[in-house]
């Protein structure tokens, strides 16, 4: 294929990202609009992919798309500081030990009311008392 004949169908094969998708960040912005043949279908090239499985990277990590924007901007300019990614970075890393600590408290709690349970009736159920009583969860933030 040559530099800009690469499909909508065969880019999602390449970068991993579904066509809808694509379309989507074409229209957020986070993608520029490819130009388009004489049939009106959009034509990608190498960097179009490139651009495309760094997004798809960075979402699988769990970044928002906002953050996304931003680092895709800091790649147009390559020589500037590193601090902006890396404040970025570390605020999402924030993030993830704080909703692992949520996950963890809610492992916990699920573990007890398992462990209570001593598979009677459900009127003695512990796993249905707890859940129908917060009061009863030993951890309050879950």
């Amino acid at each position: 294929m040559t530099v800009r004949e690469i499909s909508i169908g065969e880019a999602a094969r390449r970068s991993g990202v579904k066509v809808p998708t694509i379309r989507y960040y074409e229209r957020i912005g986070l993608l520029p609009a490819p130009p388009r043949s004489e049939g009106n279908r959009r034509q990608f090239d190498g960097r179009d992919l490139s651009r495309l499985q760094f997004i798809r990277h960075a979402r699988e990590l769990g970044f928002e798309i906002s953050d996304i924007r931003e680092l895709l901007a800091m790649t147009d300019q390559p020589q500037r500081s590193c601090h902006a990614a890396d404040s970025i970075a570390r605020r999402h890393l924030h993030e993830v030990d704080a909703r692992i600590a949520r996950l963890q408290a809610l492992r916990g709690e699920l573990q007890r009311m398992v462990d209570e349970c001593d598979h009677g009736k459900v009127c003695e159920c512990r796993v249905i008392q707890i859940l129908a009583d917060h009061e009863h969860c030993a951890n309050r933030v879950h």
